[in-house]
C-alpha cells in the first residue's frame, strides 16, 4: 500500500481552486462536494470535479479522492453519478458511522466500475470518524472492505458531538484518546491513519507541533486546508536523514547478528530484537518509496 502522507481539501466549486490543487505537492487532494461547499453550489462542484478527473494526470501529481455527501443522502447518488468515471482515484466517506454504510458504497462501486471502463475494486475508500458511534465502530468500519486505504478522524465534528467548545486549545489534546483509538482501529486493518486539520493558517510553529504529536500517536498522515501547509506535513511524516541512517544501520548489526546465530543484539546502548528491526525495516521502505535512499 502506498503511504500517502498530506491530503489536502478542495472546494469543488472553486475551478481556480481545483485547477491549483491538481499540480499541488500534496499526495493527494480531496476534491470536495460535502462541507466545504453551499447546497445551492454542489450540482456546480460536481460538474467541475467531473471534468478536472477527466484532464491526463501529469507524474508526481496527487491523487485524485473526492470527499461525497452523507451515505445515503440523495445528495450521495447524485456525486457518484457525476464523479466515478476514470481519473476517481477514491472517495472520502464523511461521518461513517457502520459498518453497513461502507458496504453500501462498495456496492454501488461494484456496479459502477465496469460500465466506466474501470477495473473492479479500483476506486478506494477513505473512511471520515467523525462521530462517538463511528468511534466505537472504527475496527470493524476500517475492515469493512478492501477499499479501504484509511481511516481519517474529523476532529471538529467529533468536538462538537461530544460538547466541546467552540474554540479549540492546544493540540488537540482533549481529543487524544480518540485520535490514538482511530490509530489503533486503522492499525487493526492494516490500513492508514490520517489525522484532522491544523485551522491557524497563520500559525506555522503550531502546525510542525501538532503534525510531530499526530506522528508520535501513530498517525502516518494529515489533511490539510491550504497548499502552505503541505511541506510541513510531507516532511514530518517522513523519515529524517538521521532516522533513516540509523535504521538501515540497524539491519545492517541484525543481520550479521543472526548470521552469527544471535537473536537480539545491543546497539547503540540499546537491546535490539525482531519488533524494533521490522520497524526500522519499515522505515527503510517508508524512504524507498518516497525516493529517499536506494
Amino acid at each position: 500500500m502506498e503511504l500517502m502522507r498530506s491530503w489536502m481539501f478542495v472546494p469543488g466549486h472553486r475551478q481556480r481552486m481545483i485547477d491549483k490543487g491538481l499540480a499541488v505537492n500534496a499526495d493527494a487532494i480531496m476534491l470536495d462536494i460535502e462541507d466545504g461547499v453551499a447546497p445551492d453550489e454542489k450540482a456546480a462542484a460536481r460538474k467541475n470535479i467531473g471534468e478536472a478527473l477527466g484532464r491526463e494526470k501529469t507524474p508526481g501529481a496527487p491523487a485524485r479522492y473526492v470527499r461525497i455527501n452523507a451515505i445515503g443522502h440523495e445528495r450521495m447518488v447524485a456525486d457518484l453519478e457525476a464523479v466515478v468515471r476514470p481519473g476517481l482515484e477514491g472517495l472520502v466517506c464523511p461521518k461513517v458511522d457502520t459498518v453497513e454504510e461502507v458496504r453500501t458504497v462498495d456496492a454501488i462501486l461494484n456496479e459502477r466500475e465496469p460500465k466506466q471502463d474501470l477495473a473492479r475494486g479500483s476506486v478506494k475508500l477513505l473512511i471520515a470518524i467523525e462521530s462517538p458511534k463511528g468511534l466505537l465502530n472504527a475496527p470493524a468500519i476500517a475492515a469493512a472492505s478492501p477499499r479501504v486505504v484509511g481511516l481519517m478522524f474529523g476532529a471538529e465534528d467529533f468536538g462538537r458531538e461530544i460538547g466541546l467548545p467552540a474554540v479549540r486549545e492546544g493540540h488537540a489534546r482533549d481529543l487524544i484518546y480518540a485520535r490514538s483509538a482511530v490509530v489503533v482501529a486503522a492499525a487493526s486493518a492494516h490500513v492508514q491513519a490520517i489525522d484532522g486539520v491544523w485551522v491557524d493558517l497563520n500559525d506555522t510553529l503550531g502546525l510542525y507541533g501538532f503534525a510531530k504529536q499526530s506522528r508520535q500517536l501513530g498517525f502516518s498522515g494529515m489533511s490539510s486546508i491550504h497548499p502552505a501547509q503541505i511541506d510541513a506535513i510531507n516532511s514530518t511524516f517522513s523519515p529524517t536523514a538521521e532516522e533513516i541512517d540509523y535504521c538501515q544501520k540497524v539491519l545492517q548489526a541484525f543481520a550479521a547478528a543472526n548470521a552469527r546465530g544471535d537473536g537480539s543484539i545491543a546497539f547503540g546502548g540499546q537491546l535490539i530484537d525482531r519488533p524494533i528491526v521490522e520497524r526500522a525495516r519499515r522505515t527503510v521502505e517508508m524512504a524507498k518509496s518516497l525516493g529517499m535512499t536506494h
